[in-house]
């Protein structure tokens, strides 16, 4: 039993019973919306994001921005009440901090960085539409100990979990390190976010307790990720600090783990079109806490 509304028609439905069949869904909205078309983002950035579900920013910061950020985030970090609180997440098989969500709450530079005209902005013309942060996170991979993200699509979790609706949302994702080919970075399948893959198995109560350190539920099929990277290849996000990566909800995404001494960390804020504002969750029956999902649909300004 699942808490959203009876006359809300569910466009993507997953979470089935195994044999209950789980063919992929053609994907009903634009990547790239119209209503706004003043804004950083260039036209070939826009072309690139409708075709491949992302596109790539550089010197979206500044190295002397970059140092100041990491600066703030290890400080935080390192603050017993912020490390105690429900909002940080440790690796499984370590205490080290793998993330810290709501960093747009947490931290003066974050909030500012996000209603900057240079990100929020190219959020809105992506959108084409007012945006409010969905959830925001500051991303901890260490050198020798990171573990990586699993193949996954974000809107799954988010229509299953939360109630998001529809695609209508972008992450953002901003390289606080150097993104190498071999220290865990993020991997893509481009033009994989035109199509919904639907994932076996129920949602546990309280599973966000769990599937932030690793996810096991929302996850595709083995078969289905191999169809996907044959029919679409796969890229990696790669770049020096300060880098961006804009990318779809539905992108199909994962990164490796991090056996490298080189640490990666990177800003993640998810933009959602204010449009877009969360019902009751589609395949659960709670919903997750507002630190992972936002029930602030206010908007955004700068």
């Amino acid at each position: 039993m699942t808490l959203v509304d009876a006359h809300i028609q569910d466009r993507y439905p997953t979470r089935v019973d195994p044999g209950q069949g789980h063919g992929w869904i053609e994907r009903h909205e634009p990547t790239v919306w119209p209503g706004v078309t003043e804004g950083p983002a260039t036209t070939a950035e826009l072309v690139a994001h409708a075709r491949d579900g992302f596109h790539i920013q550089r010197d979206l910061l500044s190295q002397p921005e970059v140092a100041a950020a990491l600066a703030e985030l290890r400080e935080m970090v390192e603050d017993p009440v912020i490390r105690a609180d429900e909002r940080t997440i440790t690796e499984p098989a370590s205490d080290e901090v793998r993330s810290v969500f709501d960093a747009h709450l947490l931290s003066d530079r974050i909030a500012r960085l996000v209603r900057e005209p240079r990100v929020l902005d190219h959020a809105r013309q992506i959108l084409g539409s007012d945006v409010y942060v969905h959830q925001s996170r500051v991303n901890f991979m260490p050198g020798f100990r990171g573990n990586g993200f699993y193949w996954h699509s974000d809107f799954e979790t988010w229509h299953a979990e939360d109630g998001m609706e529809g695609m209508a949302a972008v992450s953002l994702s901003i390289g606080l390190t150097d993104n190498y080919p071999f220290n865990g970075g993020l991997m893509l399948m481009p033009g994989a976010h035109r199509t919904f893959v639907p994932c076996l198995g129920r949602t546990p109560d309280a599973n966000y307790q769990s599937s932030l350190k690793a996810q096991k539920v929302g996850v595709p099929q083995e078969e289905d990720i191999a169809a996907l990277a044959r029919e679409h290849g796969i890229e990696q996000f790669t770049g020096p600090s300060g880098s961006a990566l804009w990318f779809d909800c539905n992108s199909m995404h994962g990164s490796g783990n991090n056996i490298t001494p080189y640490p990666r960390s990177n800003i993640f804020v998810v933009f959602n079109s204010v449009d877009n504002a969360l019902v009751e969750p589609f395949s659960a029956r709670e919903r997750r806490p507002g630190f992972v999902a936002s029930r602030d649909f206010t908007t955004l300004r700068s």
